[in-house]
């Protein structure tokens, strides 16, 4: 599976290094303008209006690869083993047992028992202005 990974990764990024170079190459359409005034579109490789279908076409054709292996990769990526459990179910069996009333509280007291590990919270301050004040 990796290897096949390696090999989808590996041609997305030609055509994609492809693609661009492909882009560059290509005139814009205010080049035509440019060649109604003689701009020497003529003499070009591929002949007056050759190179336009040419390389738009080998450009569509790469874009449609790049898109291919765009999505094989997002679904190889996403491709998990299947556990035979779902979401939920998983959700379920890491919940916490729920406490029953009464259990585990300290004698005489109304607050349940400090678990292990827990953060003592100290009792909040009065609310008037008194317990504020400090003392010496």
């Amino acid at each position: 599976m990796n290897v096949l990974l390696t090999i989808v990764l590996a041609v997305q990024m030609i055509t994609a290094l492809g693609m661009i170079g492909l882009i560059l190459v290509q005139h814009g359409k205010g080049a035509d303008m440019g060649a109604a005034f003689g701009s020497g579109g003529s003499g070009s490789l591929f002949g007056a209006s050759g190179s336009a279908n040419f390389l738009s076409r080998t450009t569509a054709v790469l874009a449609a690869v790049f898109f291919v292996c765009t999505l094989a990769l997002a679904y190889f990526g996403n491709a998990r083993p299947q556990t035979g459990t779902s979401v939920l179910e998983g959700a379920a069996t890491t919940a916490p047992a729920p406490v029953a009333p009464g259990a585990g509280q300290i004698p005489g007291t109304a607050s349940p028992a400090p678990t292990a590990g827990a953060v003592a919270i100290p009792p909040a301050p009065a609310a008037s202005g008194a317990g504020q004040i400090p003392t010496k």
